[in-house]
This record gives C-alpha cells, structure tokens and sequence, in this order.
C-alpha cells in the first residue's frame, strides 16, 4: 500500500516513513502541501499522513483539495497538536477519516495507520468482487460478465480489477506500473497502452454500457461510470 505522509519536521518524516515502512507499507515523504499536491496530479496514493499545521498550505487545504479532486477515497489521517473538539469537528467535515495527536505514540500511530489501510481494503478479503454485471472471482481470476467468462489474462484481470476498485477516481501510470509490474524498469509505457486497449474492447466500456475508460493526460487513466 503506498502511503504519502506530509509534515514539515523532516525528523518525523523519518520517523514515521521508517515506522510504516517497518510494517510492510510503502512510503513517499513531503515537506510542504504544494508539494505534495504537485506529486498528486501525476502518481497515485492509497492513504495519506498529513500534519495539520504547516508553513506553506495548511493540512486542512491540502485534505479539502484531496476531497474535491480524488474523492472519499483514499482515508485520510491527521497529526495534529490540536486537540479542540471545534478543531476535531472542522477536521472531520474536511474529510479526514481519524486523528492522532503530537506527541505521538508510535505503536499508536502504526495502529491507527493499520486500522484505515483495513477499512479502506476490506473487500481483499473476499473471494468474489462484482460491479454491475461484472463478477470478480479472484481465486480463479475469472471474470464473468452477465455469467459469460470473459477471456482474460492474468494482467488484464489485475488491471481490470485495479481500475473498477479505482471507479471514478484517476489512477496514474507509476501507480498502475507499480501495482500489476511491479515497476518493471525494461517495461514501456506502451505496454499499458495496449493491455488498456485491450481491457476496453474485451470488456465493452464503452458509454452504452455503462462506463467509460479514458486517458488524462499526462497522468493515467480514469474508469467512470456513464449516466446517460
């Protein structure tokens, strides 16, 4: 799971990425929100560290910009020194998902970090995903649409699965390397080009189904639903 954690104490930086890093999770640090949201209009992250209080643009603005051009996903968590329930209540209806207060207990942290990764993933867990007429059977990766099997490679299930985990939200390039190839270095960008052409005409996303797979330059791609 890759995390992105934004505080301006370079020291907790260290502390936290090798802390997370220690559990299995996968982490990219900033030292201010601009930064942090440069990096997000070209790779993707599946939770977010953020400090409230910084120099540059406040946590609070970095959470707000992440709920208006992400979305309810991915969870959200908050270092803050702040402990108002005023504060608390501005937070949470900015969209963060919990709080941890500074100082702060590192085997706190990792648990609070730990418990979003689980809410944010629960449906790893199952053994069928289905969107649509679409079903997910992961033991087998099968995909079936309306019960028909639809013949598909081991990386186009993957990739499927990732984008319709992903409906409506943008995923970038490196994350999509990154999750199905394992960021291959010998891999071209063609390659997603094509297994991406191919998952469409396979699996019709076309808007007369229902969905609608489209490129955003200079970043991914976007599977949406289609409401016509």
């Amino acid at each position: 799971m890759k995390v992105a954690l934004l505080d301006d104490d370079k020291v907790v930086l260290e502390t936290v990425s090798s802390l997370l890093g220690g559990a299995g999770f996968h982490c990219s640090t900033f030292d201010n929100g601009r930064q942090l949201v440069r990096a997000l209009h070209r790779d993707t992250f599946d939770l977010f560290v953020i400090d409230w209080n910084l120099p540059d643009l406040p946590g609070l603005n970095v959470l707000e910009w992440i709920r208006n051009q992400i979305g309810a996903q991915p969870p959200v968590l908050l270092l803050t020194n702040r402990v108002s329930d005023d504060d608390m209540v501005a937070g949470l209806r900015a969209g963060a998902d919990d709080f941890v207060t500074k100082p702060y207990q590192p085997a706190v942290l990792l648990a609070r970090v730990e418990a979003l990764a689980r809410r944010s993933t629960m449906n790893l867990s199952r053994t069928t995903e289905t969107y649509g007429k679409l079903d997910f059977e992961l033991t087998s990766k099968t995909l079936r649409n309306g019960g028909e099997v639809v013949h598909l490679t081991p990386k186009e299930f993957n990739l499927a699965l990732l984008l319709f985990r992903n409906l409506n939200r943008a995923v970038s390039r490196a994350y999509i390397f990154e999750t199905i190839w394992g960021m291959d270095p010998d891999l071209s960008t063609r390659t997603l080009d094509i297994h991406i052409s191919k998952i469409r005409s396979k699996l019709a996303l076309r808007p007369e189904s229902g969905y609608r797979l489209t490129p955003v330059y200079g970043y991914g791609y976007r599977l949406e639903e289609y409401l016509a």
